[in-house]
């Protein structure tokens, strides 16, 4: 795939999708900015690319944080001169509390991240590709984003608003050299997924019963499926949601 000496900031990569993504892209050549919360996190995922031969460094971020996000792009661009992909992968998970009980709190803080986070790096990035003359955004949203999700209000409200954002930011930009897809894992070998099962143990088998193929997907499948979404290969591809789910969507 396409993306060598790409400059690529991924949100969320310390860990789950966000870490096979980043580790994916310095595979292919592509210069990473490993960003998340949790320093040491990014950190440790910098050190295997580092080891494997690849170029990264790592930049903190909280995408709650306008003032964060803004710093994380002008740090990568007086780093490295310019920003070519963005990939919004930052998320939290769901309560899974039906909805007359879901709290305000959970609510405000499942959007803040979700898709508060994901407009604002967005927004960011766009006044620098704008600037530049083309850039590329994947953002990562789900299958909660596609389709009915019951006990999921606030994640199910996010997920959704990240594939509508994606849509109507690809119109808008799309005469600009600016391309924004979304990917939309289904039930992903993640740090949420273990969260929901810790959550609930009689979870694994009744969500493996819904997937035709009988497993969970892999952070690397997903990862791979952003790479091409951000790579040279897919110049006339914009606006799209992809669907990695095991057939659970059919």
């Amino acid at each position: 795939m396409e993306v060598k000496n790409k400059i690529v900031i991924v949100t969320g990569a310390g860990s789950g999708i966000g870490k096979a993504t980043a580790i994916h892209f310095a595979k292919f050549g592509a210069t990473v900015v490993v960003s998340d919360r949790q320093e040491a996190a990014a950190k440790e995922v910098v050190k295997i690319i580092l080891e494997e031969g690849g170029k990264a460094i790592s930049i903190p971020a909280d995408v709650t944080s306008f003032e964060a996000v803004e710093n994380l792009v002008a740090q990568t661009v007086k780093e490295f001169g310019r920003l070519d992909v963005i990939v919004n992968n930052a998320g939290i998970g769901p309560n899974l509390l039906r909805t007359h009980q879901s709290t305000l709190k959970d609510w405000d803080k499942v959007i803040a991240v979700n898709q508060t986070g994901v407009f604002y790096c967005m927004k960011v990035a766009l006044v620098q590709f704008l600037k530049q003359g083309g850039g590329n955004i994947v953002n990562i949203a789900s299958l909660a984003g596609l389709k009915a999700s019951p006990n999921n209000i606030s994640y199910s409200a996010s997920k959704f608003a990240v594939v509508g954002m994606t849509k109507s930011v690809a119109m808008e930009y799309a005469t600009k050299n600016i391309r924004v897809n979304a990917v939309c894992p289904g039930y992903t070998e993640s740090a949420l997924l273990t969260q929901l099962i810790n959550a609930k143990p009689e979870m694994d088998a009744v969500l493996k019963s819904v997937i035709p193929m009988k497993r969970y997907g892999r952070a690397e499948e997903i990862a791979d499926a952003v790479v091409w979404l951000a790579s040279d290969n897919t110049q006339f591809m914009t606006g799209q949601t992809i669907t990695l789910d095991g057939g659970t969507s059919l």
